[in-house]
């Protein structure tokens, strides 16, 4: 049998790999984690609109020598089955390349290492031409050109990345400057949650500062850890390596700051946010799903489970070359599947309980029951508004009112309410704020009245108008009422 040797085509294989699939804030996320990887405590990312367009990643990391750039540059240089340190967060040997080719033709590389600085460009316009896999190597005068490059020179270690030509990140853009401003904007956001574990400074690894225009990009904690309920952390060991999950159930939204509900995926997001938050060595690779072992609901959108798993168990996850979706082997599956409902539970716990307390002093409005296929929500007979109008009817008069109290409770919009409060729009049970003091009054006054001849029994009633609704749900105007009422009688 005879044997040929039959390299791929260069510029076809480039095009093709161009297509995998990166966002730019993906591929800016993939420049970052070789960065991390090199050791650097900074990355600065630069980006210019006017004259010379371009994004440069600039970090302090330990750098390459010659030897090592052509490497690094090489496509699939080390691949998915060699070994690599715990820390790596590299995977097949193409993210550098890949993902910056994605966004544009010209990609080049700027390195120094104990004070040796070495250059290298890939060139999608020269490899057309040579139809070769033509590296460029860069002489001591065109690396003195690249951007930013007296930051290595300064400090005798880092790397610098440049992004050049771009056609794919503003394919179709007709204003590219400001364009590629916005796609930095989302950028900043990306990086912000991707590693907000290293910006955080909360953990016992390195802390990394990263920036955009020297303007430090902000941790995004999705998981609101000061302000979340934190449930019992828990491991499971699979091929002797460990992968941890720690569990925290969101604050309720009545509770959560316009801040808080920013970093928990804004009002629109936050049950599309729920689910698992998969880091791989502490850098986020995917989020907001449970992975089909239950579905998502209304009622757990406030679980999120951060699951940590080493790179080592890399080929079980079927972890993607943008390392951006990754799936849990059956061993992981099956143990998260145990403590999953636990998990969920405490979520639909925080909205049962808001929606009513069994056990406390409260006079509800409403009544909700549960019965065999669901819940019945009943008017409370028992509320003072009802029994003050019952009590002042003839019998014919108080069989009307149970017949419109029935009708309400025959006609609760229940898909409409379900709706509304999935989407997280806030649903408005009260008049405009200056009408709720003068119709609490007139509530309370009847309430009072009831008790004219007993100045003990109307006091006691004005005392617990605090534990009953709506005055309950309105407490400052509530004070005022009740001293009102109280001047007024003395």
């Amino acid at each position: 049998m005879r044997e040929l040797l039959v390299p791929p085509s260069a510029a076809a294989m480039l095009g093709s790999l161009r297509a995998i699939g990166y966002s730019f804030d993906a591929a800016l996320a993939d420049i970052v984690d070789n960065s991390v990887a090199a050791g650097a405590s900074a990355v600065d990312v630069q980006f210019r609109t006017q004259e010379r367009l371009y994004v440069a990643i600039v970090d302090d990391g330990h750098g390459m020598s010659p030897d090592m750039l052509i490497e690094a540059m090489r496509h699939g240089g080390v691949g998915p089955d060699q070994e690599r340190s715990a820390t790596d967060l590299g995977r097949f040997g193409l993210g550098l390349k890949t993902a910056s080719l994605s966004q544009c033709r010209r990609l080049v590389v700027v390195t120094s290492a104990d004070g040796v600085v070495s250059g290298a460009v890939w060139d999608l316009d020269r490899i057309d031409v040579t139809k070769q896999w033509t590296l460029g190597i860069l002489g001591p005068e065109e690396i003195a050109r690249v951007p930013h490059v007296d930051q290595l020179k300064s400090t005798g270690k880092g790397t610098i990345v440049l992004w050049e030509k771009f056609d794919r990140a503003l394919a179709g853009e007709t204003a590219p400057d400001r364009a590629l401003g916005d796609l930095m904007d989302r950028g900043r956001t990306h990086l912000g949650l991707a590693f907000h574990r290293y910006l955080g400074g909360q953990e016992s690894g390195p802390r990394l500062r990263i920036s955009i225009n020297n303007s430090p990009v902000a941790p995004a904690d999705p998981f609101l850890s000061s302000r979340s309920t934190r449930l019992p952390a828990e491991s499971l060991t699979v091929d002797g390596q460990t992968v941890s999950f720690q569990a925290y159930i969101l604050p309720h939204m009545s509770k959560m700051s316009r801040q808080d509900r920013e970093l928990a995926g804004g009002d629109e997001g936050l049950r599309k946010h729920q689910g698992f938050y998969v880091y791989r060595n502490r850098r986020l690779i995917t989020f907001g799903t449970w992975f089909r072992l239950i579905r998502q609901e209304e009622l757990t959108k406030l679980a999120r489970v951060q699951v940590d798993i080493p790179n080592t168990l890399d080929h079980l996850w079927a972890l993607d070359v943008k390392k951006s979706t990754a799936y849990p082997p059956e061993a992981i599956r099956a143990g998260l599947l145990r403590t999953i409902e636990r998990i969920a539970g405490s979520s639909r716990h925080v909205y049962q309980f808001r929606g009513r307390r069994t056990n406390n002093t409260l006079t509800y409005a409403w009544d909700r029951t549960q019965v065999r296929d669901g819940f019945n929500y009943n008017i409370n007979r028992t509320h003072p508004a009802v029994v003050l109008l019952r009590d002042s009817l003839d019998d014919a008069g108080a069989r009307k009112l149970e017949s419109l109290l029935r009708t309400i409770e025959m006609s609760i919009p229940v898909d409409s309410l379900y709706a509304d409060v999935a989407s997280e729009r806030t649903v408005q049970s009260t008049p405009e704020d200056r009408e709720v003091e003068e119709l609490l009054r007139d509530l309370a006054l009847r309430i009072v009245d009831a008790f004219a001849s007993d100045d003990n029994a109307a006091e006691a009633a004005l005392e617990g108008l605090s534990r009953v609704e709506p005055f309950s749900q309105h407490p400052i105007a509530t004070k005022t009422v009740i001293e009102a009422i109280r001047h007024a009688r003395r």
